[in-house]
């Protein structure tokens, strides 16, 4: 047998070690890059996370904004509707009220016309339709007055419901804006 001599035994001896230092080094080296790899990941996926929560929270406000705004487009198009119907139901009023007094007009006018075909003098025919003419203008008069009063009332009615939904709107979009 063979007996190696010391010197080669002691450099085999450090190579040994010098690959075992190497190896350890390279282990530790890949490990601590595999550490590094799996915290990014796990950071990547808290934010992935994150973002996905925020996307989340902001699709929920946009679909309370749209519903908002939706609910609040029924309430004008319910305000549109009372207000048409109040404006129809008045203008059926102050029509139905021209024809009554149209018609009373009408009445005194044939009547008038009798009158005056049973006259017997020519100043008796002056004086019925002086006397007629002036009522005649002062029921067109004391009319007109009712009219223009009836109208602005129906007008404000009619626009009540419009306003009070430019109110709410002010109150709840005024500070957007």
């Amino acid at each position: 047998m063979t007996t190696k001599p010391k010197t080669i035994e002691s450099i085999e001896a450090g190579a040994a070690d010098l690959m075992n230092e190497g190896k350890a080094k390279a282990t530790a080296g890949f490990e601590t890059t595999m550490a590094s790899m799996k915290d990014g990941m796990a950071n990547a996926a808290k934010g992935f996370e994150t973002q996905q929560i925020k996307m989340k929270e902001t699709m929920a406000k946009a679909m309370k904004t749209s519903e908002e705004m939706m609910a609040f487009t029924q309430g004008n198009m319910e305000a549109f509707m009372k207000a048409s119907q109040i404006f129809t139901s008045g203008l059926q009023g102050l029509s139905k009220h021209i024809t009554a007094t149209t018609q009373a007009s009408v009445e005194e006018t044939v009547a008038m016309t009798k009158a005056i075909a049973g006259v017997k003098s020519v100043k008796e025919a002056v004086d019925l339709q002086s006397g007629f003419a002036r009522t005649m203008m002062e029921k067109a008069m004391a009319e007109t007055g009712r009219m223009t009063d009836e109208s602005m009332k129906l007008t404000e009615k009619v626009i009540a419901p419009l306003t009070a939904r430019m109110t709410l709107a002010v109150e709840k979009f005024g500070a957007a804006l």
